[in-house]
């Protein structure tokens, strides 16, 4: 079986089955800890042993040994729109011959230092290129393509819209 064909029998099973029992498509997403390595490095983990290290540049206090927390939000979004668009793809029975995602944001940095008190942390934009080709596919068609995963997209939905943010702390050693 081609992948694309394991690709599409997957999500008509999962399709299928959350058609039936809608209740098992809410789920509560695996936490990331992020704990301190050395000033401003941490390790990132998730429940099943991956992990990640972030790091900020030399210019704000970091080593920029590693890729920074705003760098691995883009990475998200760009790896979760190429990867619902190839699901799609498969859905519909495209076979892409070219995909690929350039995620970039604008920010202003002084919200991280919190000067003025009126900029906002993090990116004020983000911008979005895909590229992609399919042989024998309308140019139409892989622009449709593409608007559907945009609006499909878990990591583009979220990033959208306003979620909720609750934030717990605990103070004292765990």
């Amino acid at each position: 079986m081609s992948s694309s064909q394991h690709i599409r029998q997957s999500m008509d099973t999962l399709a299928s089955h959350f058609a039936t029992h809608p209740q098992d498509a809410l789920t509560q997403d695996k936490q990331a800890v992020a704990t301190l390595v050395s000033g401003l490095r941490f390790r990132v983990t998730g429940p099943t042993g991956e992990s990640l290290e972030t790091d900020m540049p030399k210019a704000i206090g970091g080593n920029a040994e590693a890729p920074s927390p705003g760098w691995f939000m883009r990475a998200a979004l760009a790896s979760c729109e190429t990867t619902v668009i190839a699901m799609r793809a498969a859905q519909l029975g495209i076979a892409l011959t070219t995909l690929e995602v350039i995620v970039g944001s604008q920010s202003d940095s002084r919200g991280l230092l919190g000067e003025p008190a009126s900029v906002p942390a993090g990116p004020s934009r983000i911008h979005v290129a895909v590229r992609i080709a399919a042989d024998g596919v309308p140019e139409q068609d892989l622009r449709d393509l593409v608007q559907w995963a945009e609006a499909h997209s878990p990591v583009g939905t979220a990033l959208r819209r306003a979620i909720p943010l609750d934030v717990a702390v605990q103070v004292g050693q765990a």
